[in-house]
């Protein structure tokens, strides 16, 4: 049984295209079993997050068929009607074991190093462990991924700067506001990036969050750790009028604001400039917004161009990451074999 990665990401189509495919949470456990049920997987992890989707699958199958039937499964379940080149991948391994440990360790993020994946990576395999969709053969890849990214984030200097989206949406506020001080701030949707952003808005000098969740428990929560204020997610357009900075994040299944819902915000706001940050896939908010009079729209992708400022500082810590990473996949296939270098590693079916 081998270990199979299908995916699409940030490096391979825009969040036009991600944004079709994504997963909520609470849809993965059915799909894994769906997955297992038609015979394509043995064992399967589901990886969504704003900047990739990934299927990891430990199957019988040949990869040439189990590739097949997985972008078929993939493109029916979204219904997707147009066709996909090249804009999935897939590995099969060795590769698919190195692209894990990849994943897992931010080599290969958006802002390279960043260390909120290995958290995202780890929810994923624990929501497929939780409900009996993982076996002996992922159990052990998965463990030994995040023992390589532990080992790469203590021996290396990757995730020397600013080394997540949250960070990186702070430099591009700062950039917009030039100082952060006295900049008032709304958290649309509080999950863990949403946190890590807010707080991070407030080290660098803004004066006041607030916090709009689903979960209205959830809400008041990070409101009561941040000193700010929660609202209802029916109210939070309500508080426009204040806010500088938005940053959202919701898993709201379409856009929750819109040109025809901001404008007579905008009216109430007298025009103040008002930056907005889509961290969201699917999107929150209608890209038509960006197209306003002092209103700055930034997607997930927007935010590679701040990311790439910070890669220069790790390129030369890419060869010693990608030697650990060597090193332990050779461990865990217990072979003496040469593995190719993996700064651009050609997959055994398809491409990246």
């Amino acid at each position: 049984m081998s270990v199979l990665v299908l995916g699409l990401s940030h490096r391979t189509s825009p969040v036009e295209l991600r944004e079709q495919f994504a997963f909520a949470e609470a849809h993965i456990p059915e799909t894994l079993a769906q997955l297992r049920a038609q015979g394509i997987a043995d064992e399967a992890v589901i990886l969504s997050t704003c900047n990739r989707v990934e299927i990891y699958a430990a199957t019988k199958l040949e990869p040439a068929k189990a590739f097949g039937e997985l972008k078929q499964f993939l493109v029916k379940l979204h219904a997707y009607e147009n066709s996909l080149t090249d804009e999935l991948y897939t590995f099969a391994e060795p590769q698919s074991v190195h692209h894990l440990f990849k994943v897992a360790a931010g080599l290969d993020s958006m802002v390279l190093g960043e260390t909120e994946i290995l958290g995202q990576l780890k929810t994923a395999y624990d929501l497929a462990l939780k409900h009996g969709h993982t076996g002996a053969r992922l159990n052990k890849i998965f463990q030994r991924a995040f023992n390589v990214a532990k080992h790469i984030r203590t021996e290396t200097n990757i995730q020397r700067g600013s080394v997540s989206v949250a960070s990186v949406a702070v430099e591009l506020a700062e950039k917009i506001f030039n100082t952060l001080a006295g900049r008032d701030v709304m958290v649309i949707g509080a999950g863990d990036t949403s946190e890590k952003t807010a707080r991070a808005l407030l080290s660098r000098g803004a004066r006041s969050v607030i916090v709009a969740n689903r979960t209205h428990e959830r809400a008041e929560a990070l409101a009561k750790e941040l000193n700010g204020r929660a609202v209802r997610f029916d109210d939070w357009s309500r508080e426009f009028a204040q806010v500088d900075i938005a940053i959202s994040s919701t898993a709201a299944p379409h856009h929750i604001l819109d040109r025809a819902k901001l404008e007579p915000i905008m009216k109430l706001r007298r025009n103040r400039p008002l930056l907005l940050v889509d961290i969201a896939v699917p999107r929150d908010i209608d890209p038509e917004v960006n197209f306003m009079e002092n209103v700055y729209l930034y997607n997930v992708d927007d935010l590679q161009g701040i990311a790439n400022d910070y890669l220069k500082q790790r390129q030369d810590e890419i060869a010693r990451c990608e030697a650990i990473i060597v090193e332990k996949a050779k461990a865990l296939f217990d072979t003496r074999a040469v593995i190719s270098p993996l700064a651009n590693p050609r997959p055994a079916y398809g491409n990246e």
